[in-house]
């Protein structure tokens, strides 16, 4: 999808500066070894303020989709509130038309991954846990997140799992420290999820966001520490862990050739933040 709108491209005062140190700290990294991002994946000031403000509309939207979803909602309704809200704060949903999508929103029930397309056949009942993966453009801007909703009482098994996958994320978040590298947050995420008896697909992770809807680097939800590439401050990206109860074997859904399942039918979970690297951590930008 393309850029609807021309960025702000101007520096804030001292701002060349600060980005010149933050250069001259990856040269001195690369010279030893290590993967650096390249220099249009650090964002600047007016940019990230462009993309805290999509995050805004952004999470308004999920907070939305929290006060209305329900047992007997289908999910084409949710894709209606989703849609309603976004162009009602001047935005736009960008996974409308994105690659042939045909939807504002993604909803995933129960052993479905992610990319589950919204359908009036799709009717939310007791027991289900359903994500709901939202993305917005503002001005140019995008941002990205997802939530996990438990619809009536759920199962101990399928509350235990949306809960330990919450945990992987901010294990994730936890691990992105400035300077260190993007396998820090793959290794904490895999090694809490293993440690609760689940598995992490890896065909699909987290990535780069904010001028576009997909941006490098792509942020594995695997990995050992101290590998990949270099977290560096002004670098946006998101974290979006899928856990699966059973095993990390998945399979794409050959009649709408989007929804992404489970290949043993079990339940699967994910929850996701846009979050900005800076000098101290992982700034969460959409929740």
């Amino acid at each position: 999808m393309k850029n609807l709108f021309k960025k702000k491209e101007a520096l804030m005062p001292g701002e060349a500066e600060r980005r010149e140190k933050v250069l001259q700290r990856m040269k001195e990294y690369k010279a030893r070894g290590y993967r650096v991002p390249l220099r249009k994946l650090l964002k600047t000031e007016a940019q990230i303020e462009g993309i805290r403000r999509s995050g805004a509309v952004n999470t308004g939207v999920l907070d939305c989709v929290a006060a209305h979803i329900c047992p007997g909602m289908t999910t084409e309704e949710i894709d209606r509130l989703v849609y309603d809200y976004t162009v009602a704060h001047g935005a736009v949903p960008a996974p409308l038309h994105y690659e042939g999508f045909p939807k504002s929103v993604c909803t995933s029930v129960n052993d479905e991954v992610c990319h589950g397309i919204p359908s009036p056949k799709v009717v939310l009942k007791e027991g289900d846990i359903v994500n709901v993966d939202v993305s917005t453009i503002l001005d140019g801007y995008y941002s990205d997140a997802s939530r996990m909703f438990l619809i009536g009482e759920v199962s101990e098994e399928c509350r235990r799992l949306v809960r330990v996958a919450r945990e992987c994320l901010d294990k994730g978040l936890e691990a992105a420290k400035p300077w260190g590298c993007l396998g820090d947050i793959g290794a904490a995420v895999q090694e809490h999820a293993e440690a609760n008896g689940y598995s992490v697909v890896r065909e699909y992770g987290g990535h780069g966001v904010g001028l576009e809807f997909h941006e490098d680097p792509f942020v594995d939800h695997v990995g050992k520490r101290g590998k990949g590439m270099l977290l560096v401050p002004g670098m946006v990206f998101t974290i979006e862990p899928m856990i699966n109860m059973g095993k990390r074997h998945i399979y794409v859904d050959a009649d709408d050739e989007w929804t992404v399942l489970t290949d043993d039918g079990l339940p699967s979970a994910q929850w996701e933040y846009t979050v900005l690297m800076t000098e101290t951590g992982a700034e969460v930008i959409t929740g």
